[in-house]
């Protein structure tokens, strides 16, 4: 099989599964099987595959067509500019997420103390200490596995993080400067509404905010004034219908300066306040 032929079946194959970006995933697949790019793609179009190439491109286009999610067959994603390596043990890093970095950025300074709770694959604190020095970063989650995914990344971008697991705040000592949070935020029951690509691979604890998708922002902010310095700040990211909520209760509890911040599509996407 040539690696045109190899290319036009790969797409077939998508296209008749319905998935939406046939065409691109199909080449990424044989990209990463062939560990080739474009340039030598079209100078040796006709050029046979090695027979286990074949193989191996088979068995990821059969992922992809079951709805697998591209980025936990190929391994890794982009966030931030970075690479993070990313398997079903965690949400896979989307743009919307990077809003939630800027802001915080916007904030840190050298020296500072900085949490991420809930932290996945670590995408968010990673960044943040990729672009600020001297920051002294802790980072939790109740996933064994994705702190494992987690600590991978770190070391994978040069950037030292405390990780430590734990059930939000429970194993949490300290004050910090600014908390950022991605929590599960998808209401229990759109949960099974969302995309197979979502719903049946990403994992669910990392998706689902209970009954109404704000269970999280209410266990946190509950807390989380025990865990600030004085004047530091909170950053959540949001479900695109949920800012009028969260800033309601960050001010209920006494937070200033609150206000909800849109990503690059004008949805609601970060709520931040000051203690």
């Amino acid at each position: 099989m040539t690696y045109h032929e190899a290319l036009k079946l790969g797409e077939k194959v998508l296209e008749t599964a319905s998935i939406v970006e046939a065409k691109l995933d199909a080449w990424l697949l044989l990209e990463m099987v062939c560990k080739i790019d474009r340039s030598f793609y079209y100078l040796h179009m006709e050029d046979d595959l090695l027979e286990e190439q074949v193989s191996e491109y088979e068995i990821a286009l059969k992922k992809r067509a079951e709805h697998v999610p591209l980025q936990y067959i190929v391994g890794e994603t982009e966030f931030m500019g970075l690479k993070f390596k990313v398997n079903s043990s965690v949400l896979i890093p989307r743009q919307d997420t990077e809003t939630l970095v800027e802001e915080a950025l916007k904030v840190i300074t050298p020296g500072m103390r900085v949490l991420d709770l809930c932290t996945g694959s670590g995408c968010i604190i990673v960044s943040i200490l990729h672009n600020v020095a001297d920051v002294e970063g802790y980072a939790i989650d109740i996933s064994k596995q994705a702190l494992n995914v987690a600590k991978e990344n770190a070391k994978l971008n040069g950037v030292a993080v405390n990780f430590e697991r734990s059930d939000l705040f429970d194993n949490v000592t300290g004050t910090f400067d600014v908390i950022v949070s991605n929590p599960p935020y998808i209401p229990s029951l759109e949960v099974v509404k969302l995309m197979p690509e979502v719903g049946s691979f990403e994992p669910l604890e990392a998706l689902d905010g209970k009954e109404d998708g704000l269970y999280f922002y209410r266990e946190i902010i509950a807390s989380c004034k025990e865990y600030l310095k004085p004047e530091g700040r909170i950053l959540f990211e949001i479900g695109y219908d949920q800012g009028e909520a969260v800033q309601t209760m960050l001010l209920d509890a006494g937070f200033k300066e609150v206000c909800v911040i849109k990503d690059l599509a004008h949805n609601d996407r970060v709520v931040t306040g000051m203690l």
